[in-house]
């Protein structure tokens, strides 16, 4: 790397916390005081509820149906204490969904995860940009449901009880010093409980900071059209998707100059 290339110049590149400059033997107090911003924001997030109401009244603005479900954890407290209960439905949500089989291509599923942040912020624009690649085809989509203290298995078993091909899980991750709000996307085909996580595909960090929405749905799609067509999903299938890799390597590598 050209060590004549400015800080200022690197830190434009990159929300990392890099090139800080120093007081003394200690960070400047700007940083600081940011570090523990961020900090406060991580730990909001992992313990933020994901309003249903709002996403589903955000959705259906758009023509997207929505059924809310809960998982076995009860609470906020006992689904961090207690992952495996957050990767099962409770016996309300599951009853609501035995024999009501709909045989879909894809079965839609919204879990606040570690971050409801996330979920609220992006899973309807994310929709938006997906429907669009979707309507082009013929295919057959569930209603959005949105599971409260979710985790990602929680989706197998939805897709599983509604006869679904395939299941697309959106969730907030886990949120980072820099990014409270990343959502996640896991694909997975022929859903069912039980299923270990070398069976999904994700997409991850999605949001306008990190992967926007049009790129997302993009290898989505992709991913999507591929399981469908080799009934496959996991270590199994590759993302190949190029077309952002060729728009970046025409692209000046600051880090290479």
């Amino acid at each position: 790397m050209d060590k004549n290339i400015p800080r200022q110049t690197l830190r434009a590149h990159t929300a990392a916390r890099i090139a800080l400059g120093r007081s003394g033997v200690s960070v400047p107090t700007r940083a600081q005081l940011a570090f523990q911003l961020a900090h406060a924001q991580a730990r909001d997030a992992v313990h933020a509820a994901l309003d249903g109401e709002a996403l589903a009244r955000d959705l259906a603005a758009q023509g997207q149906a929505c059924v809310p479900l809960h998982s076995a954890a009860a609470t906020r407290a006992i689904y961090l204490q207690r992952p495996d209960l957050g990767r099962r439905l409770d016996d309300v949500s599951r009853a609501r969904l035995t024999g009501n089989s709909k045989g879909v291509d894809l079965a839609l599923v919204a879990a606040d995860g570690l971050s409801a942040l996330a979920v609220q912020r992006h899973a309807a624009p994310f929709l938006a940009a997906l429907r669009a690649r979707l309507a082009l085809e013929a295919w057959t989509l569930s209603p959005l449901y949105i599971v409260a203290q979710g985790r990602v298995a929680v989706g197998d078993e939805v897709g599983e009880l509604i006869k679904a091909r395939a299941v697309l899980v959106l969730i907030g991750e886990r949120p980072g010093l820099s990014s409270p709000d990343s959502l996640g996307l896991y694909l997975t085909w022929a859903p069912k409980a039980g299923l270990l996580d070398e069976r999904r595909n994700c997409i991850s960090n999605v949001r306008p900071e990190g992967l926007a929405y049009a790129p997302a749905a993009y290898r989505l799609h992709y991913l999507l059209s591929q399981a469908f067509t080799r009934q496959l999903s996991g270590v199994d299938l590759k993302d190949e998707t190029v077309a952002e890799g060729a728009a970046l390597a025409g692209a000046r590598n600051f880090l290479l100059a």
